[in-house]
C-alpha cells in the first residue's frame, strides 16, 4: 500500500514501516522555540535535569513576539533565553531579526523531508518546503533538545486539489481563508493537509508559506506541498544543507480527497471571531476600519509587501486609517528597502515596526481600541487577538489590506485599477 507524505517522512525519521495512526518514535532534524513559549520549555528542561543538548545545531531560540521588550518582566524572560542559549551552544535569533517562521527557512535550517517541531502553532508553515513540521508544546520541546527524538502519532491525511488558475487580485491568501471556510476550523484536527492542483504549483513558494501556515486553522498538524522546481530552487538558494524531497504514492490512502476550481475566486475575507467565518469580499465591503495592520509570519514577507506598494502607489492612506507594516525578518526590511516598496509603503503613511509579532499576538505595536475594526494579514481573529477583546479583527490579503487601508472601508483590490497580479 502507497504512502501519504507524512507516513513517508515519519517513517524515514523513526526507521519504522509507518501508517496513519501508528504510533511512532522519531529523529527531529530541527527544533525552535520562541520567546513565548522557550522560557517554559527551559524550566522544564532543567526540571529534567537536562544537561547537554543535542545535536545543538538543530535548534533555535527566537526572539520576536515581544521584540523589542516592552515590559520589565518580558526583558527577563529574554535574559533567560540569551544566557541559555551561549551556556548550552545553541542559536539565538534576537530581536529585530525577525519572525521565527521566517527565519527558520530564510536561513536554510529546514527543507524537503526534513522532521522539524516548534513550540509555536504555525510551525506548520514549513510544509511549503515538503518537510512535516508541525508546532508542540514546551515541556514536548524540553524533552526534544534533550533526546533529539519525539514520540509522533501519524496522522491520517485530507488531500486538497486546487484546479486552475486563481484570478488577477486574488491570492494565496483568499484561497487559504476560502479553503478553510470550506472544511471549518476542526474540519481537519490531528490530521495532515496535501495541497496540490495547479492553483498551488502556479503560486510562488513565498505565497505557499501562507497556506501551509495556516492549516493549523483548519485544525491540521501540518500542511505539505510537494518539492517542485520552484522549491528546490528556493531551498538551494537559501541552505548548503542536501534535502531529498518527498513524494505521497499514487495508491496513498487518504482520510478524504477534496477538490476545488478556483478559477472564479474572489478576494475572501474572514469576519470576526474565526478564521473560519470567511466570506467573498462583497458580503464585507464597506465596513469601516480604523486599523490596519500588513506583515506576520503569514503575509510579511517580500512579496505580500510588494503587492501592497502596487496598491498604495501614488495613494495615501485614509486620514482615519493606521497602518502598520512589520517586514517578517530583517533581511526582507532590507530588501524592500533596496526595492523601493518600503520608500512607498511609507510615503503611502505606513508606520514601519520591528520585525515580528507584535501586532499580531498583541504584545505591543498597535492595540486597538475598544469598538474598533481592525483589517489584517494575520492568520488569526480570535475575540481578544490583538490584546483587546472589545475589538474586531478582520483577516484578508496584502492586496485587500492596503486598498482598505487607502479606502478607510473594507475594498475589493480590484477596484484601485490595474498593477495587481498573483
Amino acid at each position: 500500500m502507497g504512502k501519504t507524505i507524512a507516513e513517508k517522512i515519519l517513517s524515514n525519521k523513526s526507521g519504522q514501516d509507518a501508517f496513519a495512526n501508528d504510533i511512532v518514535v522519531a529523529d527531529v532534524d530541527f527544533r525552535m522555540g520562541q520567546d513565548g513559549t522557550s522560557p517554559l520549555a527551559i524550566r522544564a528542561y532543567q526540571a529534567m535535569k537536562g544537561e547537554d543538548i543535542c545535536s545543538p545545531e538543530g535548534a533555535a531560540l527566537v526572539i520576536d513576539h515581544s521584540a523589542p521588550s516592552p515590559l520589565e518582566g518580558v526583558s527577563a524572560l529574554h535574559t533567560l533565553m540569551r544566557e541559555f542559549a551561549q551556556e548550552k551552544g545553541i542559536r539565538l535569533y534576537d530581536i529585530g531579526e525577525g519572525v521565527c517562521h521566517q527565519l527558520i527557512p530564510e536561513k536554510g535550517h529546514v527543507g524537503p523531508g526534513s522532521l522539524v517541531i516548534g513550540a509555536d502553532s504555525h510551525t506548520c508553515t514549513y510544509g511549503a518546503l515538503n518537510a512535516f513540521a508541525t508546532g508542540v508544546g514546551s515541556t514536548d520541546l524540553a524533552a526534544a533538545l534533550i533526546s533529539g527524538k519525539m514520540w509522533f502519532k501519524v496522522p491520517e491525511t485530507i488531500k486538497f486539489i486546487c484546479h486552475g488558475r486563481l484570478p488577477a487580485g486574488v491570492y494565496s491568501k483568499d484561497l487559504i481563508l476560502f479553503l478553510i471556510n470550506q472544511v471549518t476550523a476542526d474540519g481537519v484536527t490531528y490530521m495532515a493537509a496535501e495541497y496540490t492542483g495547479e492553483a498551488i504549483s502556479q503560486l510562488s513558494v513565498e505565497a505557499r508559506f501562507t497556506i501551509s501556515n495556516m492549516a493549523i486553522e483548519m485544525g491540521a498538524k501540518a500542511g505539505l506541498m510537494d518539492a517542485d522546481d520552484k522549491v528546490m530552487e528556493w531551498v538551494c538558494d537559501h541552505s548548503n544543507n542536501q534535502f531529498e524531497a518527498v513524494k505521497a504514492d499514487a495508491d496513498a490512502e487518504y482520510f478524504a480527497v477534496k477538490e476545488y476550481d478556483v478559477s472564479d475566486l474572489t478576494p475572501y475575507v474572514a469576519k470576526p471571531h474565526r478564521v473560519d467565518n470567511g466570506v467573498p469580499i462583497g458580503e464585507v465591503a464597506g465596513t469601516p476600519i480604523q486599523q490596519a495592520v500588513l506583515g506576520t509570519c503569514t503575509n510579511g514577507r517580500l512579496e505580500d509587501l510588494t503587492i501592497a506598494a502596487q496598491v498604495l502607489e501614488g495613494r495615501k492612506i485614509h486620514p482615519d486609517v493606521r497602518f502598520i507594516v512589520a517586514p517578517a525578518s530583517r533581511q526582507i526590511y532590507l530588501d524592500a528597502m533596496d526595492t523601493g516598496v518600503l520608500k512607498t509603503l511609507v510615503q503611502a503613511g505606513a508606520a514601519v515596526v520591528t520585525p515580528g509579532c507584535g501586532p499580531c499576538v498583541g504584545t505591543h505595536n498597535g492595540i486597538p481600541s475598544d469598538g474598533e475594526n481592525v483589517i489584517s494579514t494575520a492568520n488569526r481573529n480570535f475575540k481578544g487577538r490583538m490584546a483587546n477583546s472589545n475589538a474586531f479583527i478582520y483577516l484578508a490579503s496584502p492586496a485587500t489590506v492596503a486598498a482598505s487601508a487607502v479606502k478607510g472601508e473594507i475594498t475589493d483590490p480590484r477596484e484601485l485599477g490595474s498593477g495587481l497580479s498573483n
